[in-house]
């Protein structure tokens, strides 16, 4: 039995070499030479439902069997895995997808390089490990994500042309909803997303796939310069700048989002260009916070505020902020308690939530 680390810890301890701030984390096993009987035979715990792998009990990392592929049907579910002791490490990293992630380090510590990883890992190219790539479509946001992950680098032209002939053909029609909103939301944490978009886009992806979804250049400036708490809501609801709210809806039905996102979103799009402002009339002020339901969700209402930000003047967001603060502090267990007739309950609380409004509305008209 043979035991290498391969994948992304590789690839950032090497990165890491090199001078980039960055982590290795998680190390990821491939045993050769083994089998499942042997492995938990040795105290390894099976966890692999579709192919062998498994969990060291002492360190809680993770050991795949040297397995291959063979595709069988359409999308990334339609394979057949193979792993045997007579699979070599060779075969195993050449099923991988980039070459920055098919390399390996022996138990010595000595990098096994069969692709060029090293030398693309250099260069800055992200670049598929062979032809194999093509059969799994998940690979296409994957790359995207990487690309997003190291803005610096460059898709090899031959990995290029293979993503296109992806898209053509159809391979890429078989990805289901959930696997692609899990990509997308992975790709929106990294330090520069729009990358994800630019190869989602030049591959024709985002045209055959998503082609309600618009996005400028203005835009992707938009979701990179993003800085908040909630960076991957906000960034994603500002990659909706372009589009209107029937596009909007084809968007949402073809995607698995979190309800808040959705919510977010439709909010967003129905008033990035007219959310009230500080002078705007006490009417349509408070018709807006009932819109947005803001006393009940303030936090929700200050993921919008960031994502219009830019719409607005700094007394505008000083005005909503004052509101939400406000808002935040009617105690509506009090206006229940005093009230002689329990029908008049809800008119009470919307007559003090609209005299909020006009009492911070005021502060500000006068200032």
């Amino acid at each position: 039995m043979q035991k290498y680390i391969v994948g992304g810890y590789v690839r950032d301890s090497l990165l890491k070499k090199a001078g980039v701030e960055i982590e290795p984390r998680d190390k990821d096993w491939v045993v050769v030479g083994s089998s499942p009987e042997e492995m938990i035979k040795n105290g390894f715990i099976p966890v692999g439902a579709d192919f062998p792998v498994f969990i060291n009990p002492r360190t809680q990392e993770e050991y795949a069997l040297a397995r291959t592929e063979r595709k069988h049907g359409s999308g990334y579910h339609g394979f057949v895995f193979f792993a045997d002791p007579s699979v070599t490490l060779e075969e195993d990293l050449l099923r991988r997808d980039l070459t920055i992630n098919a390399m390996a380090f022996d138990e010595k510590g000595s990098l096994i390089d069969y692709h060029g990883g090293q030398k693309d890992l250099e260069e800055g190219v992200l670049r598929h490990v062979s032809f194999a790539f093509s059969e799994d479509p998940v690979r296409l946001l994957r790359l995207a994500r990487f690309a997003a992950r190291f803005p610096s680098f460059t898709v090899a032209k031959e990995t290029s042309e293979l993503l296109k002939k992806m898209v053509d053909t159809g391979e890429t029609d078989h990805l289901v909803k959930e696997r692609i909103t899990q990509e997308l939301l992975k790709a929106l944490e990294e330090p520069k997303p729009s990358r994800f978009f630019d190869v989602a886009m030049e591959s024709g992806y985002l045209r055959r796939s998503f082609e309600e979804w618009k996005i400028s250049s203005e835009t992707l400036q938009k979701i990179d310069n993003t800085n908040s708490e909630e960076q991957v809501l906000t960034r994603f609801v500002r990659s909706l700048s372009d589009i209107d709210r029937k596009s909007l809806n084809a968007l949402l039905n073809k995607l698995r989002l979190p309800r808040d996102f959705a919510e977010l979103a439709k909010l967003y799009v129905e008033y990035k260009e007219s959310i009230p402002t500080a002078s705007s009339k006490v009417e349509d002020i408070y018709l807006f916070v009932k819109r947005a339901d803001i006393r009940r969700r303030p936090e929700r209402f200050r993921h919008l505020l960031s994502a219009v930000g830019d719409k607005l003047t700094q007394k505008d967001l000083e005005f909503w902020n004052a509101l939400i603060e406000k808002l935040e502090q009617l105690d509506t267990s009090k206006i229940i308690a005093e009230a002689h007739d329990k029908t008049d309950i809800p008119s009470l609380i919307e007559k003090a939530n609209l005299n909020m409004v006009k009492e911070v509305s005021d502060k500000f008209t006068n200032q």
